[in-house]
């Protein structure tokens, strides 16, 4: 079978000619070939793309307890939202409260919400860490990468979530290292989720975040961190009732 040829110009010519002089108020319609958004040039094809590839980072460094959650706080969700709109400029978020008042709940939920609005893939790294693993891999011989390697890595993570902050024992070693990567955070402009059964400061004299980080750090993390109480009662408890 011959190759198909491409028709004769000359044809064309005449079609038009016939079509202007028979029906002139026939005028060619307008062609729509934008892409549709099912369609890859799309902005809305390439956002889902994104959101794909980001909700499964989320799952993988999700532990399968939170991959269900969600941020229902509304002040968590306006967090993250402003981590979708300008990363550079959504500061920090501090969850307090005490035991069972769902923070790690939260914390998930709100990487998840990012990870849905499809950020850019540099923007969606994410690390989530209890603050006593943190410090046990920062240890000596706590890394085969190394304990500095490890804190870099932490410092530069675009998405970090640390948990439970304030529950190791005080010490000038931890003062040092949580000094460390929350300044490194705050001078590159990167969002961090703090999670923790402390309050801030406790004006009765009880145990608070100033008394287990010290007021250097507290005084960094009080410059762009919103706090948000966590209350209610112990939800494990009442699920396991």
């Amino acid at each position: 079978m011959n190759d198909p040829q491409p028709a004769n110009p000359n044809v064309w010519n005449h079609l038009r000619a016939g079509i202007a002089q028979h029906a002139p108020h026939i005028q060619p319609g307008p062609i729509d070939d934008a892409p549709t958004p099912n369609e890859p040039g799309h902005p809305d094809y390439h956002r889902a793309r994104r959101a794909e590839w980001a909700l499964a980072r989320w799952h993988t460094a999700t532990p399968p307890r939170y991959r269900h959650a969600d941020a229902t706080h509304p002040d968590v969700q306006a967090w993250a939202d402003r981590v979708i709109n300008d990363p550079t400029t959504a500061g920090n978020l501090l969850l307090i409260g005490t035991t069972g008042t769902g923070k790690t709940h939260q914390a998930f939920g709100a990487l998840r919400r990012i990870a849905a609005a499809g950020p850019a893939p540099k923007t969606y790294e994410i690390r989530a860490i209890t603050a006593a693993d943190m410090y046990g891999l920062l240890r000596p011989k706590g890394s085969e990468r190394g304990a500095e390697e490890e804190l870099k890595r932490l410092c530069r993570v675009p998405l970090l979530v640390l948990d439970d902050l304030g529950a190791a024992k005080a010490s000038e070693w931890v003062e040092d290292i949580t000094g460390r990567l929350i300044n490194n955070r705050y001078n590159a402009a990167l969002p961090t989720l703090y999670t923790s059964n402390l309050p801030a400061q406790d004006p009765t004299g009880g145990p608070d975040l100033t008394k287990a980080l010290g007021d250097r750090i507290v005084s960094r993390l009080s410059q762009d961190t919103t706090v948000i109480p966590m209350t209610g009662p112990d939800r494990r408890r009442l699920h396991a009732a």
